[in-house]
């Protein structure tokens, strides 16, 4: 722990000793989670073995589910007397405040329009930019500029660490409701241990790109429809360092976006193919946690899930053994991929280029390409001007 600032001088040797934590003992997390697991089976809920953080309760028609993240909880459900009762139950037991239907849940807005739900962090991101200042800075187009390959930055003068720390760890929340964000934070945050002036200019950007869509967020349609489809996507040898490429996928039910990804593979790909192939297979784990889900939630996907990939061989090679000798080194993706294609849980499929919605999370765009896929990924602006 260190000395307050202001408080401690120079080659100050002085340190704080501890006499309480903030929040209780160090055990006291595991204690909450297990007393309000207990008094949720105790009325009858069942918790879901594919999330342990939610609870379904389901008895004839009626169906309840609650979402708990820490001491905050979400309770949906079609009756409205089970959830009445839920929430008098719990409040005997913890004394709970009911904060009514739900409008703002851990930083994420909900707004509700005639064409469904909006979740969007319009008040996170004003927060951001008034912690940094930025309230009166010139918008930008796109938050990454094209073809923009940040080093190390050697040559570069050093910038505050603390302050680009605070900012890519809230830019990282951010990405919850914003995946036009996700490649840029996730360069960002590369440099955490030795932030340079270079890299803090390309943070800003990302903050003058906030200004300009401060209100945008997710779309989730009214209609309710239950078809899963994802796009998946890599840049082979994206990174400039260690020369690994980057997994990136994405995931829409009924058309609106619920689950995303960019992350670097953990080795080095020898060819595009094998790069778009491990980024194929963990997108077919996500899809296999998220049928899983829908099961419990008694979601029933008749039809394979559509995966996208702008990646021919790839394709083939998930629907033909005949390519398997190519793909030695990448063997236990190859049968993982392959059972599941002929399970008929997952069908790849090839699309065009320019329609692939996974480049949001692959690379720097301009503003024109950036719009038109931000209009395919189904957001909405509630503070745009009409």
């Amino acid at each position: 722990m260190k000395l307050p600032q202001g408080f401690a001088k120079e080659n100050d040797m002085r340190v704080c000793k501890l006499n309480k934590s903030l929040y209780g003992l160090k055990q006291a997390s595991h204690n909450w989670y297990q007393k309000f697991t207990s008094s949720l089976l105790e009325l009858g809920f069942k918790q879901c073995k594919a999330d342990y953080s939610l609870f379904i309760f389901r008895q004839n028609k009626c169906f309840v589910a609650a979402l708990i993240y820490v001491d905050d909880v979400i309770m949906v459900g079609n009756d409205v007397g089970k959830i009445r009762h839920t929430k008098e139950e719990l409040d005997k037991r913890f004394s709970i405040k009911d904060l009514g239907t739900l409008k703002y849940f851990l930083g994420i807005e909900v707004a509700r329009t005639k064409d469904g739900l909006v979740l969007s962090q319009w008040k996170y991101i004003l927060d951001i930019l008034d912690d940094c200042g930025m309230q009166g800075c010139k918008p930008s187009p796109f938050p990454f500029e094209r073809n923009l390959k940040l080093d190390k930055g050697s040559t570069e003068p050093k910038a505050d660490a603390n302050r680009y720390r605070r900012l890519v760890g809230r830019l990282l929340y951010l990405q919850d409701t914003r995946p036009d964000i996700a490649y840029s934070v996730n360069v960002l945050s590369q440099f955490v241990a030795d932030p340079r002036q270079n890299h803090m200019d390309a943070a800003y950007r990302v903050l003058r790109y906030l200004k300009g869509t401060d209100g945008q967020g997710i779309l989730l349609p009214r209609d309710g429809r239950h078809d899963l489809t994802a796009y998946c996507d890599s840049d082979w040898l994206g990174c400039p360092f260690t020369r690994r490429s980057r997994t990136r996928y994405i995931l829409f039910l009924g058309g609106a976006p619920v689950s995303w990804k960019t992350k670097k593979q953990s080795v080095v790909s020898r060819s595009s193919t094998e790069a778009e192939y491990r980024s194929m297979a963990s997108t077919i784990s996500e899809i296999l946690w998220m049928r899983w889900l829908f099961k419990e939630l008694d979601i029933v996907l008749h039809k394979p899930t559509r995966l996208f990939c702008d990646n021919q061989a790839a394709t083939h090679i998930a629907s033909n053994p005949v390519f398997h000798e190519r793909t030695k080194h990448v063997e236990m993706d190859c049968y993982f991929v392959r059972e599941r294609v002929e399970s008929r849980e997952v069908q790849p499929l090839r699309i065009d280029t320019r329609m692939q919605i996974a480049d949001l999370l692959t690379k720097g765009l301009g503003s024109q390409n950036l719009q038109f896929l931000l209009d395919k990924l189904g957001t909405r602006n509630l503070h745009a001007p009409t």
